[in-house]
């Protein structure tokens, strides 16, 4: 069996642009008819630009090639060009083909991913949601929603969320993050961040997990001042607090506060992990799998993370196929702690499937067919093709000091 064709889809997201502005998607055919779908996160280059990468990829390691062999395959993409070093482009763009190439294995074997690397551990996947607005009739933005800036109505959205069976809620209130970050967080965003805190832990109490979200925006000490500001309503964790550039100052965060640091959703491979986990900088490792590298990538930075007693709580702001990847990552790991959702894997998430992820009152149950255990909807994909030029995700392009 070998790999003979390529497609790609580049899908605009329709509004309210839950989980980014577009998705990537390849699909690769073997001569024997069998096709797998992989989804490529990779958000420094707008997708017109990724295209092309995807194409010289596989032209140069995947065509004609078993897709069994992927250990050879991530070498030889790793390594080209001389690079033998983290490329966060290269390696949303490897592992985008290489899922595909599971999903292939999968189906060529009648086996789901998560049986063959190592057998599912878990039958349901506790999962967790941002915050977001409800959408009134007519509405497409959530732009303006006071859930964002307004504690009383994050904690009320909140209730809805525990209705539905979340035990674990992520929110973000410290502010916009900037390409001049780090920076000192101003006494009104600490303020607000503790008010967030304090009003969504009195509306669920303890049956919600509180994920306190950053984007890496703040100066070590900066975040260490925010940091005991939150520790009175015990989040589950204080996500990325500085840029991931540099993870000895990670560290020096995490021994300065008794809340766990969450990070790794920018990061790539094991090389890059096994920094984080070797400084002792985060106990809860995102990796996201159309970025770390692959499936397989993932799951041997999940056993490195199982030997330092840390945990696994796959990153999701992307499309499903890279969901249903962290699904068959977390349904094989017994280190996985909780799994990032789009709320309940409805809208444009289940509109591109087509079957949507099966979710259970704030649990993911991971598929037993086949491969990923998804199929795109072709027709929809290219029903919404993406025209714009902004990137997937876009910070400020000026400094944010304070006060705000």
């Amino acid at each position: 069996m070998k790999v003979t064709e390529l497609k790609t889809f580049i899908v605009g997201n329709p509004p309210p642009y839950t989980g980014g502005r577009y998705f990537i998607f390849v699909k690769l055919t073997t001569n024997t008819g069998i096709t797998g779908i992989g989804e490529v996160y990779t958000a420094s280059f707008g997708p017109k630009a990724i295209g092309p990468m995807i194409d010289d990829v596989f032209e140069q390691h995947v065509l004609d090639t078993d897709p069994f062999q992927i250990e050879t395959l991530w070498r030889n993409v790793y390594g080209r060009g001389y690079s033998m070093r983290p490329d966060i482009s290269l390696m949303g763009v490897l592992s985008g083909l290489e899922c595909a190439l599971w999903d292939i294995i999968g189906k060529a074997t009648g086996k789901p991913i998560h049986a063959l690397l190592g057998g599912k551990v878990h039958e349901r996947l506790r999962s967790y949601t941002y915050l977001y607005p409800r959408l009134q009739s007519g509405e497409h933005a959530y732009s303006d929603s006071p859930v964002y800036s307004d504690p009383d109505a994050a904690a009320q959205r909140a209730v809805d969320y525990l209705k539905l069976g979340f035990t674990g809620l992520k929110f973000d209130p410290a502010g916009a993050y900037s390409t001049f970050d780090p920076r000192q967080p101003s006494l009104e965003k600490m303020e607000i961040s503790e008010q967030f805190c304090k009003k969504i832990r009195a509306a669920v109490g303890t049956k919600c997990d509180l994920l306190f979200g950053t984007h890496g925006q703040f100066t070590t000490s900066g975040a260490i001042r925010l940091a005991r500001k939150l520790e009175p309503y015990d989040p589950l964790w204080f996500e990325e607090p500085v840029p991931p550039e540099m993870p000895e100052q990670m560290a020096i965060v995490a021994r300065q506060t008794t809340i766990p640091i969450a990070a790794g959703e920018r990061l790539t491979t094991k090389y890059e992990f096994a920094r984080l986990l070797d400084l002792g900088a985060a106990s809860i490792l995102q990796m996201a799998l159309g970025r770390v590298g692959g499936i397989l990538e993932a799951k041997k930075i999940a056993g490195m993370a199982e030997a330092h007693y840390a945990q696994i709580a796959p990153h999701l702001y992307c499309g499903p196929i890279e969901g249903a990847a962290n699904i068959q990552l977390a349904a094989c790991s017994p280190n996985f702690l909780i799994l990032e959702s789009i709320e309940d894997w409805g809208g444009f998430h289940a509109k591109i499937l087509k079957k949507p992820i099966r979710f259970e009152e704030g649990y993911v149950i991971p598929s037993d067919e086949p491969g990923l255990g998804v199929e795109l909807n072709e027709e929809v994909a290219l029903a919404h093709p993406y025209d714009g030029k902004a990137l997937h995700l876009v910070p400020a392009f000026r400094p944010l000091n304070h006060p705000e």
